[in-house]
């Protein structure tokens, strides 16, 4: 059998544990106090004088109502314990947080309390760290509304999403509620990312890993969103998923413009002359083999335009220029070189290339008459085919210009192809196209 535990080994445990010990006598009125409790606050033993009301005259104010009921409510019996947190003033002026609990250990004959004991265990550590969670809490609460960043959770046991609000929002559901099946989110995949998408998440490691793609929301509208994700093992030797997603719609679509506009003539919408030697680049290393057609087309009196009816007319024709283009060489690259100068590329044999030539010659000419632009006003052009000597991008626009220049010698408002340009020249100039 043990032996009793010794009262001064009793009263150590207490002071190493830094608890404060409350003694209440309801019939008296009196409390006692440990004198751990008086070493809790800075104190020694006599140096303050004891009242029943001690506790409370060094309570906070803010502190008082809220400990004074939680020692109400369980005497009263609708509270199996005293337990309240309070703060009490040290000997040196700083506030100590304490955590109070207790309860009644003797009542008289009618069930009266008569006696209650407890204890004051110092948590102000505890509190300061709640405090600086709080603010940590607050910052990120903060940062995640000035992002509009949500967070996510999937349980892999139990195939359960938790979505906060934001995530809601984002998927253009209802921001009340949380949790959803797994499946629900595969619901919202654009069919070209599905699967995509669905590799990615199911290779997502410890390490947080970023994945984007498209979500086609509840009400139709096609969203770009990211998500950063990693694993997270839960106790019970389960994983589960974290993560936070944000919808980057406006960034993807402000980069494609920019990329758009890089690329584009600001004026007609075509490409520019860069990029479409880069495409005729590619275009030639694709169609080996196959039938390869550059057209370059010059207005013809196109300054006489600007000269008398201004630059804003000119403009006109210009894209009036580049839209006939466009629907004339459905499936070829079209570009503005530079100021009344233009160029289209496809994979067109050389009769291809010759009837889509006439039809631009007479579709220009029809712009000219639409605006009363003169007999003069009109177009014309120079073909060159893909063949040994063209074996870049910069050699077939080489050549089609010099076939453009040969159209313009023979009277304009036609076209002549390289090599036609080639034979006339031997021959003086003879008129083709």
């Amino acid at each position: 059998m043990s032996s009793p535990l010794r009262a001064d080994i009793f009263e150590q445990g207490i002071r190493r544990a830094r608890l404060g010990v409350w003694d209440w006598d309801l019939i008296k009125d009196e409390c006692q106090y440990s004198n751990s409790w008086f070493a809790m606050l800075g104190y020694s033993q006599g140096e303050l004088q004891v009242s029943s009301d001690l506790w409370l005259e060094l309570t906070h104010p803010d502190d008082r109502a809220r400990a004074l009921e939680s020692g109400e409510r369980h005497i009263r019996g609708e509270a199996e314990e005293i337990e309240t947190e309070l703060r009490l003033k040290h000997k040196s002026g700083h506030w100590l947080w304490v955590l109070d609990r207790g309860g009644v250990v003797e009542r008289d004959v009618h069930g009266r309390a008569t006696r209650v004991v407890g204890v004051q265990v110092d948590i102000s550590r505890q509190k300061a760290v709640e405090q600086q969670l709080q603010m940590v809490n607050e910052r990120f609460r903060t940062a995640m509304e000035a992002t509009d960043l949500g967070l996510w959770e999937y349980d892999i046991e139990t195939k359960r999403s938790l979505w906060d609000g934001p995530t809601r929002a984002i998927f253009g559901l209802n921001p009340e509620g949380a949790e959803q099946p797994g499946a629900f989110w595969n619901c919202f995949l654009h069919p070209e990312d599905r699967e995509r998408t669905e590799l990615a998440h199911g290779a997502i490691g410890a390490e947080t890993r970023a994945i984007r793609y498209r979500i086609i929301r509840l009400d139709g509208q096609v969203r770009h969103v990211e998500t950063f994700a990693h694993l997270v093992p839960n106790p019970d030797g389960t994983a589960r998923l974290v993560g936070s997603i944000r919808d980057v719609t406006d960034d993807v679509r402000g980069r494609e413009a920019l990329a758009w506009a890089a690329s584009h003539d600001a004026l007609t919408g075509l490409l520019t002359r860069a990029a479409f030697e880069e495409r005729l680049q590619c275009r030639l290393a694709a169609t080996d083999g196959q039938p390869m057609s550059l057209l370059y087309i010059d207005l013809d009196h196109f300054k006489q335009v600007n000269d008398t009816r201004g630059h804003a007319a000119g403009d006109l024709v210009l894209r009036e220029v580049a839209r006939t283009l466009l629907l004339k060489a459905k499936f070829c690259d079209v570009a503005r070189l530079g100021g009344d100068e233009f160029a289209i590329a496809g994979s067109l044999t050389i009769d291809e290339a010759e009837r889509l030539s006439t039809e631009i010659v007479d579709a220009v000419g029809k712009i000219g008459n639409t605006h009363r632009l003169g007999k003069l006003f009109g177009a014309s052009l120079g073909i060159a085919m893909r063949d040994l000597n063209a074996d870049s991008g910069s050699n077939l626009i080489a050549m089609a210009d010099d076939a453009c220049y040969s159209a313009k010698r023979n009277g304009k408002k036609g076209w002549a192809s390289f090599k036609q340009a080639v034979l006339a020249r031997s021959k003086g100039f003879a008129k083709v196209g």
